[in-house]
């Protein structure tokens, strides 16, 4: 299927399938999935404006769908996704004009690449070291399984800083937190969201997580909510600049819709280390996309 907008010819079961995937991923692992969505896309001969673009379009449907059946489990703290969409659109406008800046520079794919590989690479091997950690530290200490933490040193000093205003986030268990270090994590993922063309999830779940000290579930599903926004905003700030290709986000969504719900529901079967442990594979996977992609230079399509 010839799609004219972004100039390239894939088969829509292709597109299809990728929604499915990132739909599971996205409903059990609370991210756009765009760390996966970006470098398959990529891969099909998809242009990497056009993916950036496209791919938070295809998201901002798909978190809707996740985001709905986590409220019904409980997870998700709209207090304080609101209250990240704040810095989180901010970032959004930083990276997408950066993608412009970059673009007419005609480095676009190599910058944005090679910008995605690293920093898939770092937050992989984090969650992959925590998390085991956290295993090991359930059947040796004892201690809770669901929300146990490799890591808690960092969650304790956020929690410390006492630039007001204070505020509380008891659908999170946080009786005190500084709303600026809030707001921060919202900026920096939704610079991410803007630049990579992601939901910013796949920063933002780890950062809930190990910064400000939100249990896992509860992170994933107010990560989803707050993509909705924030993906959402970028899909309009990427629109006007030319940069969605609106039939291809269509068709992906075919199968994101159905992806999302089963994987919302299959988080209610693991616990917190677990998910985490799972979600560290995932960025590498789409590291070596990427990569691929890179380093074979090719413009042919996948049909």
């Amino acid at each position: 299927m010839v799609f004219p907008v972004s100039g390239v010819e894939i088969n829509p079961l292709y597109l299809a399938a990728i929604g499915f995937l990132v739909g599971i991923l996205g409903g059990f692992f609370g991210v756009g999935g765009g760390f996966i969505a970006g470098p398959m896309m990529f891969l099909a001969g998809v242009p990497m404006n056009f993916v950036v673009g496209t791919d938070l379009a295809h998201m901002t449907g798909k978190s809707m769908v996740a985001a709905r059946r986590h409220k019904i489990l409980g997870h998700v703290d709209v207090k304080l996704g609101v209250l990240m969409i704040i810095g989180t659109i901010i970032g959004v406008e930083i990276g997408a004009q950066a993608v412009e800046l970059i673009e007419k520079m005609g480095k676009a794919n190599q910058i944005i690449g090679w910008a995605y590989v690293t920093i898939l690479v770092v937050i992989g091997s984090f969650t992959a070291i925590e998390s085991i950690r956290a295993i090991r530290m359930i059947h040796t200490q004892k201690i809770d399984a669901k929300e146990a933490i490799g890591f808690t040193g960092l969650t304790k000093r956020v929690q410390l800083i006492q630039i007001k205003p204070m505020i509380s986030l008891p659908n999170s268990g946080i009786a005190s937190i500084s709303l600026w270090v809030i707001i921060l994590a919202g900026l920096l993922s939704g610079m991410l969201a803007g630049f990579l063309g992601v939901g910013g999830g796949f920063l933002r779940m780890p950062l809930m997580v190990y910064v400000l000290g939100i249990p896992t579930h509860v992170a994933i599903g107010t990560d989803l909510f707050e993509i909705i926004f924030s993906a959402g905003f970028g899909t309009i700030t990427h629109a006007l600049k030319g940069n969605v290709d609106i039939m291809i986000a269509l068709i992906m969504h075919t199968g994101a819709g159905i992806g999302a719900q089963i994987g919302a529901v299959a988080t209610h079967h693991f616990a917190g280390p677990r998910i985490r442990l799972l979600f560290a594979g995932m960025p590498f996977i789409g590291a070596v996309l990427v990569i691929w992609r890179l380093l074979d230079g090719s413009t042919g399509a996948i049909h």
